[in-house]
């Protein structure tokens, strides 16, 4: 994706009034992580619509997202440039673990927010060390411990587990969380295959895992890995219990990619509402989205819950700027970030909210177990981790 086609999207109206707020932003339109890069186009939308409506306070907002292809080196070209000579107040809601690790100390030291990673990882919620950083997803590791949990009290409970994950802080948070969760039952985990992202494919760590017997497959893959494993397993003729991380679970980019009949019975989590299931249908809060994606992304699968999240992470970053009350210097924004209290947004599920403070750089921690059938997720138990 273009850089320039989503600066021009985002383009300061001919009304502006008063000086425009640039808020800066890197994501994957292009490279192994493209499937991810639904919310920074949802992103660039929602801004259009605030636009739209009179900016915040009559600011108008100018959102400047640039492609990093999910290289390191690219969001650091990126970022600099954004900050540097695009002169934004503020990032936000850059996506990947890897890529925002890589400009992580930069924007600390110059006293830039890098507000609402796109990414879970545990390091995001470092007010100490790192005070202008802060997350929004719920953390990778709580995930982890969430199957752990879900595992322990299933049939499953003594059962010997294979783990895959992505050989970086993405994939190593995953499986600390899982081991965290399981406890003395951590030796029941007979595999843990890690994978390159520049790698071809994961098929000789499923291979070993089937292998070794294992009746439980934990799968924090990303997407494009992730329906690789789907495919894999099935040719393998290989059925076990499927656990498959949140970044991964998108209907359209992953589970229609490797066929649906594929997916069947995969047990994953969920914290924003799918808006392919049935209970939420006649609800304001899904009519509204889908009122937003038909004018601002009309082309765009209303599915793919990546537009969801994405939709959900500008709404945050909009409270912030509302409370703001037209002071966007770096360090109110990060004061007004620091200051969210049992906030709820439409899209996010019945119990999840956000709250943060000084001392908690995490947003967002609760999330609900979800299993696929037939053509959509299905979620069961409670919310956990509120």
């Amino acid at each position: 994706m273009a850089a320039g086609a989503w600066a021009s999207l985002c383009a300061a109206p001919s009304w502006a009034a008063k000086p425009e707020l640039r808020i800066g932003n890197t994501n994957p339109y292009s490279g192994p992580a493209a499937a991810w890069s639904s919310a920074g186009k949802a992103m660039a939308a929602y801004f259009q619509l605030l636009n739209d409506q009179g900016g915040i306070d009559g600011h108008p907002i100018r959102f400047i997202t640039l492609d990093d292809a999910y290289s390191p080196a690219k969001t650091i070209e990126a970022t600099r440039r954004l900050v540097e000579r695009d002169q934004v107040q503020l990032m936000f809601g850059s996506l990947g673990t890897v890529t925002n690790l890589a400009v992580q100390q930069y924007l600390n030291d110059r006293g830039v927010p890098q507000l609402f990673v796109q990414s879970g990882a545990s390091r995001w919620n470092n007010p100490s060390q790192f005070p202008w950083t802060m997350g929004w997803s719920p953390s990778y590791f709580n995930e982890g411990k969430i199957y752990a949990q879900a595992i322990l009290a299933s049939p499953d409970a003594h059962a010997r587990i294979a783990v895959l994950y992505q050989n970086d802080d993405f994939g190593r948070d995953y499986l600390k969380g899982l081991l965290a969760g399981l406890g003395e039952r951590r030796n029941q985990v007979v595999v843990q295959a890690a994978y390159e992202v520049t790698d071809a494919t994961v098929d000789a760590q499923l291979i070993s895992m089937k292998a070794a017997g294992a009746q439980v497959l934990v799968n924090f893959a990303a997407p494009k890995f992730a329906a690789q494993s789907l495919r894999r397993l099935a040719e393998l003729g290989w059925k076990p219990t499927h656990y498959l991380n949140v970044t991964a679970n998108s209907i359209k980019a992953v589970l229609q990619v490797a066929g649906l009949e594929h997916a069947q019975g995969v047990i994953s989590a969920a914290y924003y509402k799918d808006p392919s299931d049935p209970r939420w249908q006649n609800t304001p809060e899904l009519k509204a989205y889908l009122a937003f994606m038909a004018k601002y992304l009309p082309q765009a699968n209303v599915n793919d819950v990546f537009y969801v999240a994405g939709y959900s992470n500008a709404q945050t970053l909009e409270q912030v700027l509302r409370q703001a009350k037209g002071d966007f210097s770096r360090a109110n924004l990060l004061k007004q970030a620091r200051q969210l209290r049992q906030v709820r947004l439409p899209m996010l599920l019945p119990g999840v909210v956000l709250n943060t403070s000084e001392t908690d750089h995490a947003p967002l921690e609760a999330m609900q177990l979800q299993r696929f059938q037939g053509e959509r997720w299905e979620l069961f138990g409670p919310v956990i981790g509120q």
